[in-house]
């Protein structure tokens, strides 16, 4: 797996590059720059990047201009997203695609390695992932009937699903079985008149493009 990594902080990019390369994880390039970020992102050997919104010379959104540029050359590009707030749209924003394969976590969750390399993998793997807060801040925002619907376990599946858990992952984490999990989630779909579709990463994207439309 090759990654480029893009941080105008010179510290968090260091420890990015550490922390990646102490799990197997090689850094293709390290760039501060929207700029670079592109020149990186279009190499042909690259299987994806971890990068920040913000970068020079703005500080605005110019690291997800970059990955949405670097996704609509190459479809599917494997991005994961650091931001140092909750910016829902931003979120939106990596989704619009509807392609998978995206990430938006909150800096603060780096601290917690395992969780942040699992999620880099995943998304490398094609998953979403989806900062636990942006989710929170986008269902407490929500003023639509369809959302109302839902229970609160529902709710609770939603949001899970939405952080990219398989049926699995969410079953033992509310500590009920797959069986019982898979009802709530077929009952969600009806509620929110999605259709069932065929893999988890799918679900997620038409779940979570739906609650940003709003």
């Amino acid at each position: 797996m090759r990654l480029v990594v893009a941080e105008d902080n010179a510290l968090l990019r260091d420890g990015l590059i550490r922390l990646l390369e102490a799990h197997d994880i090689e850094v293709a390039a390290a760039v501060d720059n929207a700029v670079e970020l592109d020149r990186a992102l279009a190499e042909a050997d690259v299987d994806g990047a971890v990068l920040d919104v913000r970068m020079p010379p703005t500080h605005t959104d110019e690291g997800l201009r970059a990955a949405v540029r670097a996704r609509a050359a190459r479809p599917g590009l494997p991005v994961l997203v650091l931001s140092q707030y909750v910016e829902q749209l931003y979120a939106r924003e990596l989704l619009a695609s509807g392609e998978g394969a995206v990430g938006y976590l909150l800096k603060d969750r780096v601290a917690n390695v395992a969780e942040f390399v699992d999620g880099v993998r995943r998304v490398v793997a094609g998953g979403t992932v989806i900062d636990p807060e942006v989710i929170a801040a986008i269902m407490a925002g929500q003023r639509h009937q369809p959302i109302d619907r839902l229970t609160p376990r529902e709710r609770e599946v939603l949001a899970l699903m939405a952080e990219g858990r398989s049926n699995a992952a969410i079953a033992a984490r509310l500590f009920v079985t797959e069986k019982a999990v898979t009802k709530h989630t077929n009952s969600i779909f009806t509620k929110l008149d999605l259709p069932i579709a065929a893999d988890d990463n799918r679900r997620v994207l038409a779940v979570l493009a739906w609650l940003q439309s709003a």
